[in-house]
């Protein structure tokens, strides 16, 4: 099953939507408002969306604010300066979960990576969070580290995918 949403350029407007997400799914690691803030002035190094819903009624408990538009299911970030980018974030609101949303945001991602020529691409994932794994996985992450305590009461997988030709290990 998918939610329907698209995909748009995330603004100061959906900074307190963003927010409340954040906050509702990682607690104790959530980012500050200066910290989103801060990110979305750097233009020319970083591409944030967000996934918001096109539905009247979007999956329930997934109200978790509304930007510029309708109802804010999820959100992600990359940092680029080529030939690397990090995958600064990425959130999808629980009750949308399964529906395609971090697929959509993830091959988002990618595509402004290699748009601006990004051949490797890093993240870093909590330990603990087997359901990101296995997407990031599926896209052709693989593990290369571990950063020990990284985020609170989690170490962190460090992942990279390299782009086709780019390098070994590559699907």
């Amino acid at each position: 099953m998918t939610t329907r949403a698209h995909l748009r350029q995330m603004t100061v407007d959906d900074v307190p939507a963003v927010l409340e997400l954040e906050r509702a799914l990682f607690p104790l690691d959530a980012w500050s408002e200066g910290m989103l803030r801060d990110e979305l002035a750097e233009t020319a190094t970083r591409h944030y969306v967000v996934a918001e819903s096109t539905e009247t009624d979007p999956p329930a408990g997934a109200e978790a604010g509304s930007g510029a538009g309708g109802s804010i299911l999820g959100y992600a970030g990359l940092r680029f300066v080529p030939p690397e980018g990090d995958v600064q974030t990425m959130a999808v609101a629980e009750p949308a979960w399964g529906r395609g949303i971090g697929r959509a945001l993830l091959t988002e991602l990618l595509a402004q990576a290699e748009a601006r020529g990004v051949t490797h691409v890093f993240l870093e994932v909590r330990s603990d969070n087997p359901r990101a794994q296995d997407l990031y996985t599926r896209f052709g992450f693989e593990a290369i580290g571990v950063r020990r305590g990284y985020y609170k009461g989690a170490d962190a997988i460090v992942m990279r995918r390299v782009a086709d030709g780019e390098g070994e290990g590559q699907r």
